[in-house]
């Protein structure tokens, strides 16, 4: 299992580099064309974030230095990939009008 981890590690971070570069890319020759966020949307950012997250948590929970048995470190893996793509579709989401906190606050 450590080499699935290390691999989704290592093409999760690959990933997200080339996601980093193209939304900067795109921005700088002002080509909507070249940005991800258009191109796949929140599946595809949350894909990427599953995939550095499965592969963070379950080399964390493999090289822990508790004897986790295989399976566990599976659940973990899998948790630490849920979580992941959760927050990467939960930080972008727009403020809630109702939310008083989220509201802006007013110019004097």
């Amino acid at each position: 299992m450590v080499k699935i981890y290390a691999v989704s590690l290592v093409v999760g971070m690959l990933a997200l580099v080339i996601w980093v570069m193209a939304k900067a890319f795109s921005e700088n020759i002002d080509r909507p064309s070249f940005d991800p966020e258009l191109r796949f949307g929140l599946a595809g950012r949350r894909i990427v974030a599953a995939m550095v997250g499965l592969g963070m948590a379950g080399l964390s929970a493999e090289f822990s230095p508790r004897e986790i048995p295989w399976p566990l470190a599976l659940l973990l893996a899998l948790a630490g990939a849920t979580a992941a793509a959760w927050y990467a579709g939960w930080v972008d989401r727009e403020p809630d009008s109702a939310d008083p906190d989220s509201a802006e606050p007013e110019p004097t």
